[in-house]
């Protein structure tokens, strides 16, 4: 059964998946919300910096708010289901909405007793065509890779993507990793860096220039099981890559009725 477990996540991280942009700047951790809880963020991100003229059609990002609700729900010990309501407000062209996800997760049980903590998200929607460069549906696979080491928490999303209908379809597997590490100085404060990319396509990366990445110190506040935040302030280190992002999330969650044991 392990063995057939791991074929699948091997098998499903081979295929296509979609970029994360400025909406939900976040690594993911292994952990499925807990069975019977509703977990209700909120994603807000700044872009001090970015892109200022109407390139493939895409409305700038410079100065522009992104506001993501993401509502998830545990069903059982290892398995949850989230839903994401994507908005921005780009100066010039207003507020608008933007599109919605939907991300069903798996992870591998505390039974199996893995070295790791491992879990697969699978996330697919829609988004406007002026926000997303003319592409409107894509699909993405990311796999989740962590580990807590004394006080050192690591964390690796190594995500493939792929554009389902725009002009992105001819760019053919996308790969775009995330990675934390974050170490705990008190119980409730811990602080690191988390990194993301998006390289280009699998046949060959775009040259350095063209690829988006960015290293944002951010911060986690664990001052209730019940609640969670996270914030920092990300740097492109390419040309394409907006150049100075602030990111807040706020997240809580919520029992209805009785927890499921």
């Amino acid at each position: 059964m392990r063995l057939s477990a791991v074929a699948l996540l091997l098998f499903l991280a081979s295929l296509p998946l979609c970029a994360q942009d400025n909406y939900e700047i976040q690594v993911y951790g292994s952990p499925t919300v807990e069975p019977g809880i509703t977990m209700g963020e909120i994603h807000s991100n700044f872009t001090f910096n970015g892109s200022k003229d109407t390139s493939n059609g895409q409305v700038p990002t410079n100065h522009a708010l992104h506001e993501t609700l993401e509502i998830t729900h545990g069903f059982n010990d290892w398995f949850e289901t989230g839903f994401y309501v994507f908005t921005s407000y780009n100066p010039g062209y207003s507020y608008g909405w933007v599109g919605d996800h939907i991300r069903p997760r798996v992870r591998v049980p505390d039974s199996w007793k893995w070295p790791v903590g491992a879990s697969l998200s699978i996330e697919f929607g829609y988004q406007r065509a002026k926000y997303n460069g003319g592409d409107t549906w894509n699909i993405e696979f990311r796999p989740i890779i962590d580990k807590q080491l004394g006080k050192l928490y690591l964390a690796f999303n190594p995500a493939v993507e792929r554009t389902l209908h725009g002009p992105g379809v001819h760019d053919g597997l996308g790969f775009s990793p995330a990675f934390k590490a974050g170490y705990d100085f008190t119980k409730v404060v811990n602080a690191g860096i988390e990194y993301y990319g998006s390289l280009g396509s699998f046949t060959g990366f775009d040259p350095i220039g063209e690829q988006e990445q960015q290293i944002i110190p951010a911060i986690d506040l664990n001052f209730s099981k019940n609640w969670e935040f996270n914030a920092g302030l990300g740097v492109g280190v390419t040309h394409s890559t907006d150049h100075l992002v602030a990111k807040f999330i706020l997240g809580r969650r919520f029992e209805f009725g009785h927890r499921k044991p």
